[in-house]
């Protein structure tokens, strides 16, 4: 019985030795990493979240009679608002993930859409209100384009690591699964035309 627990005792280390030694530690901690770097993500959509009732309400007091590009607006942030709200499964389902993505993607358009009907309003953009929130929407979307291009580093040493020979056994042992990265929405090789 002695025998028994001793051989039981080196199997067990042996198998920490070789789960150690395939990277399952450093699984853990990429795996982490994208999660990490997943909430900076959401944060700066937050962020971005929380400036558009200021905008939209900023924009409405000298363009009343753009009601159509007020209700895209809203209803692209209510949209997203339902997605915001989002637990760490998102990350293993690519489905949900591409569904979060296009949800961003039509707020921004429709951002960018409020953002053109300004032009015609040179009062607006003259509003001391109006150019600090245009500022700091602009240093947002700057903001989620680097932790969104952050993500997708993590994501990539982390997928790289799970598909490497001997750490692809473990990785399927244990559960590891590739997760998704953020890609362009279509159209966004062609910058759109916004003068301020």
């Amino acid at each position: 019985m002695q025998n028994h627990r001793s051989g039981l005792i080196w199997l067990a280390i042996l198998v920490l030795l070789v789960l150690n030694g395939c990277g399952y530690n450093r699984m853990v901690s990429l795996e982490e990493n994208v999660t990490a770097s997943w909430a900076q993500v959401e944060n700066v959509y937050q962020r971005r979240m929380d400036l558009i009732p200021n905008l939209v309400e900023t924009v409405k007091a000298y363009a009343e009679h753009e009601q159509d590009t007020f209700a895209a607006v809203t209803e692209a942030r209510s949209q997203a608002g339902g997605v915001m709200n989002i637990d760490e499964d998102l990350l293993n389902n690519p489905e949900a993930f591409a569904r979060f993505q296009q949800t961003q993607n039509s707020l921004g358009s429709a951002l960018q859409r409020l953002l053109v009907v300004t032009e015609n309003y040179p009062e607006l953009k003259a509003n001391q209100n109006f150019l600090a929130l245009q500022d700091q929407l602009e240093g947002t979307e700057n903001r989620i384009a680097v932790e969104r291009m952050r993500f997708n580093e993590a994501v990539q040493n982390y997928n790289t690591l799970i598909r490497r020979f001997p750490q692809v056994l473990v990785a399927r042992m244990a559960g590891f699964e590739a997760k998704p990265y953020f890609e362009s929405a279509s159209g966004a090789e062609t910058a759109p035309k916004v003068e301020f």
